[in-house]
């Protein structure tokens, strides 16, 4: 096996089954403004730099013209400043109660340093968001060796591969050949694709799937069939290396895969 480093993403990954801390402050700070953003519109940027994932939003036709009737003209850098303004002290209120983590990650990622790889990690959230998440994780036994903020990136998060040479660099790889990154959203993709590493898409917790784990374990076996195939069909078209239905598949696919 080549792999010698592992980059994970963390919301939808391998804390917050569904990523639902962002979705529900994202939600929050448009309606602070009067606006509905649905699911689908809120989802679409996920995995970006949250400034990014707003300004992406309010780009959208259908947000852009429901502010322009609000407020009288459409939105510009300035609002999405404003609406950046609302939604971080949202998140912060409720990211305290989305740390929990995915099943299996403590035991995928002990396995995965048994073989031999490191553990790196990049993310959407800020530095100031991280330090609520990473004690809930460490405390429950996950630790990467690296993480990387796009604060820490010049504020260029995904899908620009900055984020991920930095969780790299770190840990003192020479190769990006020798790099897989594994994420939940198309923005992750595109980071792996975009820094020349092998990239993978997670089903089970991810923002692209966007069920809890109550609702995701409710679904018959030919619903969930549809759902995964789906999601997975949506991280083929963006370019994936491959596609786990969930993180636990990971260790499995690098043995069966020798050329990584």
């Amino acid at each position: 096996m080549k792999t010698k480093i592992i980059v994970l993403d963390w919301a939808g990954t391998t804390v917050d089954f569904g990523s639902f801390a962002p979705v529900t402050a994202v939600i929050k700070a448009f309606e602070d403004f009067g606006l509905s953003p649905t699911l689908a519109e809120t989802r679409a940027p996920m995995g970006l730099a949250k400034r990014a994932h707003l300004a992406r939003m309010l780009a959208g036709e259908r947000l852009a013209q429901a502010w322009a009737e609000k407020f009288g003209q459409r939105p510009g850098e300035s609002e999405v400043s404003q609406v950046y303004a609302r939604f971080e002290p949202a998140l912060m209120d409720v990211l305290g109660d989305h740390t929990d983590l995915l099943p299996g990650v403590v035991e995928t990622v002990a396995q995965l340093r048994s073989l031999g790889l490191a553990i790196g990690s990049t993310t959407g959230y800020s530095r100031a968001m991280m330090e609520v998440v990473t004690p809930a994780a460490r405390a429950a036994g996950y630790a990467p060796d690296s993480i990387v903020c796009p604060d820490e990136a010049g504020g260029f998060g995904r899908p620009y591969p900055y984020m991920l040479w930095r969780a790299v660099e770190k840990l003192g790889e020479e190769s990006i050949s020798k790099v897989v990154k594994v994420g939940d959203t198309l923005a992750d993709i595109a980071e792996g694709l975009n820094a020349g590493c092998h990239s993978l898409g997670v089903i089970a917790g991810s923002s692209l799937l966007g069920l809890t784990r109550a609702e995701l374990e409710a679904l018959s076996d030919s619903e969930k069939k549809l759902r995964f195939e789906s999601v997975r069909e949506q991280y083929l078209a963006a370019g994936a290396t491959g596609v786990l239905d969930d993180l636990t598949a990971l260790p499995g696919w690098l043995e069966t895969m020798a050329d990584y």
